[in-house]
């Protein structure tokens, strides 16, 4: 698709530089990408003709660009992050802000405390995480506490302050969560080695805390202090109940980030694993809407840079199951095909396809259900027996009486079933008779499916009033059928359902779902019939007009016809290419009348 002039002359100005692009329409930012080359990469939306649908819908949505150029791909990277998250362009994925993330932080005052917060703030302090959510926080802090008796209080415990006796112990003290460190009953040496153990925790590190609370429980049994053993052997088995939980991957693999996606029309489902100490330390998935048709390693390249910020990952190996060019100075990347690596990335996609074949799945049932409210609010609404699962629809169409034709759509589970739709010719009735019409095509449907014992629908609908109701009514008692199907009639006036034997029309609420889909049915099987009939009438119309023409046989006439389709289009055919159809003799008979044609004033 080509660019407007002014759009153009634009992009021939573009440098063969790094930089952002910003795309806008008559109302704003519709998309940001990044290029190592402007003006090459700016051109290719414009220059190509194979661009998926949605694409080209951004290409013509395009009325003018800026760009910024920018040192190198990575700051590249970088800036296109910040302005999808600034701007939400309407074709980027978007990418969520890791602001909302929640850390711990461990206080940089004496006598550190370990506090939950979703803010950073350059105090001196330390932040571990960033974690998925707040649930994998919750659990380590919890285990953390359970383990070691950090103070919760806010007091200031400058060596002062504790000397003058400023403080007292509160009820953490008490049920021995704290040992008192506020009037000097724990001594900072011992509080700081509690620290040290819990800063190797959080970096995914077990070795030593678990050593170290063996040797207490070994030393306390040695010297019979057998209350304070269980302490340390229950302290013991939190740790290693909290390791079973985490998925040890291998004592070879260090520090890595695990990246996998899998993805179908609409949407990529991404699994990103974080990968300390061997030790799966964070797992997140998560799942963005398609906007342009995006091959996966162009919706994984910017994801695994903002995830990599967001959780602040220092790894310096990056693994994916798709091949990725990133600006990352220092990081290896790799697709492993064998090996223990290998297997961590199948854990990663077997999250990853587990999350979209569960989605679909989702998405499916949330279908299906809807299907059956409709179909049970088409049942309470006509009081029927059975849920109706399947249902037909009739309509005639004529034209002045010309070509009467009948039609028939059936949906299945409130649905379309295209497969099942018919069209009748109608053979018995002679003239624009919508009654009897409407006797025929029922009677010629279901004498057939009663004929080859297949099964019959649960509602019957006759588009029109009591008149072609009766007449379907009639229809079915002559084939003795009557009372095993329920049928209705939807005049198109008011949009009333008759029922049979009811001169009034029954109450539906115009809001009604059932309403909705006896209209949807009835405005398809229009379309459906009146397609059909157009087809016959043209063919007829077409076909008249050229056996009039004398020197022109019938078998010609309807060979140029199913060819062709319109006069129009034979009248614009070459001599050649007439000759080639029908001969010279027949090309002189079709040329002169044509001429006639063109030569006859128009009335």
């Amino acid at each position: 698709m080509a660019a407007s002039p002014d759009l153009q002359a634009q992009i021939n100005h573009l440098p063969h530089r790094p930089g952002v692009y910003k795309y806008f329409d008559d109302e704003g930012i519709i998309y940001v990408g990044k290029a190592i080359d402007l003006r090459k990469r700016v051109s290719s939306y414009f220059n190509k003709n194979d661009h998926n649908k949605k694409t080209q819908q951004l290409v013509r949505n395009i009325k003018r660009l800026e760009f910024t150029i920018v040192d190198s791909e990575s700051d590249a990277f970088l800036l296109e992050n910040n302005l999808i998250k600034q701007h939400q362009p309407k074709y980027n994925i978007l990418l969520k802000d890791g602001k909302t993330y929640p850390y711990l932080c461990l206080t940089s005052e004496r006598f550190p405390r370990l506090l939950p917060t979703r803010n950073k703030v350059a105090d001196g302090s330390r932040y571990y995480g960033p974690y998925a959510t707040g649930t994998a926080m919750n659990v380590l802090l919890e285990l953390i506490r359970a383990l070691y008796p950090l103070r919760t209080c806010t007091y200031n415990l400058a060596p002062a302050n504790v000397a003058a006796g400023k403080f007292k112990v509160c009820l953490e003290y008490h049920i021995g969560n704290c040992k008192g460190p506020c009037v000097n009953l724990e001594d900072e040496a011992t509080y700081n080695g509690y620290i040290t153990q819990i800063k190797q925790i959080l970096n995914g590190d077990l070795r030593i805390p678990k050593q170290y609370f063996r040797e207490q429980m070994g030393r306390a049994a040695q010297e019979m202090q057998y209350e304070l053993a269980h302490q340390f052997k229950v302290k013991l088995d939190k740790l290693d109940a909290f390791q079973a939980k985490s998925t040890i991957v291998s004592d070879t693999l260090t520090n890595i980030d695990v990246f996998a996606i899998a993805s179908n029309e609409k949407a990529a489902f991404i699994s990103y694993m974080k990968v300390m100490n061997g030790s799966i330390i964070l797992t997140q998935t998560l799942e963005v809407t398609k906007k342009l048709d995006e091959p996966d390693a162009e919706i994984l390249g910017p994801l695994v840079m903002q995830l990599r910020q967001d959780f602040e990952s220092e790894a310096r190996e990056v693994l994916s199951n798709v091949a990725l060019e990133l600006p990352l100075p220092g990081v290896a990347l790799a697709v492993p095909q064998i090996g223990d690596k290998r297997k961590l990335l199948e854990l990663g996609l077997k999250n990853v396809l587990y999350l979209r074949k569960e989605k679909e799945s989702m998405n499916e049932r949330g279908k299906d259900l809807n299907e059956v409210r409709i179909m049970e609010t088409i049942k309470k609404d006509l009081r029927l027996k059975d849920l109706p699962k399947h249902i037909e629809c009739f309509d005639n169409s004529n034209f002045q009486g010309d070509n009467p034709v009948a039609a028939m759509v059936c949906f299945r589970n409130a649905k379309p079933s295209k497969r099942d739709y018919r069209h009748y010719h109608i053979k018995t009735v002679v003239g624009p008779d919508d009654f009897q019409s409407m006797y025929e095509v029922v009677h010629r449907r279901y004498r057939r499916l009663s004929e080859e014992g297949a099964s019959l629908p649960q509602l019957v609908i006759v588009d029109g009033g009591k008149g072609q109701l009766s007449m379907a009514v009639k229809a079915l008692k002559d084939l003795n059928l009557w009372g095993q199907i329920p049928v209705i009639g939807i005049a198109k006036r008011l949009e009333e359902i008759y029922v049979p034997n009811d001169p009034l029309p029954i109450y539906i609420d115009k809001r009604s779902e059932s309403l909705r889909l006896f209209q949807r049915m009835r405005d398809e099987v229009h379309r459906f019939g009146i397609t059909f009939h157009r087809s016959l009438r043209d063919a007829g119309t077409l076909k008249t007009e050229l056996t009039d023409v004398k020197g022109l046989g019938p078998v010609t006439a309807e060979k140029l016809l199913n060819k062709f389709k319109s006069v129009k289009k034979i009248r614009e055919l070459s001599e050649a290419e007439l000759v080639a159809e029908v001969g010279k003799a027949k090309t002189k008979v079709l040329q002169a009348y044509f001429d006639q044609q063109e030569a006859e004033p128009a009335e």
